[in-house]
């Protein structure tokens, strides 16, 4: 469910150049944010990287890019 959001141009401009860096338009930069901020504050415990990490498994998993990992191999 798509809803309209008032957002202010500061945070719109600051998004501007992050979304162009990751290929995202500027709205699915801020959803990004918020997904790994929400993350964040449900973890408290990791470390931001070891979220991002975790985040970036799942969506490779539901993408197939994932092989079996062997212990002592």
């Amino acid at each position: 469910m798509a809803i309209a959001l008032k957002l202010s141009d500061e945070l719109i401009e600051i998004a501007k150049p992050h979304a162009a860096a990751k290929h995202r338009s500027v709205p699915k930069q801020i959803e990004h944010w918020a997904r790994l901020g929400k993350a964040v504050e449900d973890n408290p415990e990791l470390p931001v990287q070891f979220i991002k990490d975790t985040l970036l498994a799942v969506e490779e998993a539901k993408a197939g890019q994932f092989s079996e990992y062997h212990f002592g191999a």
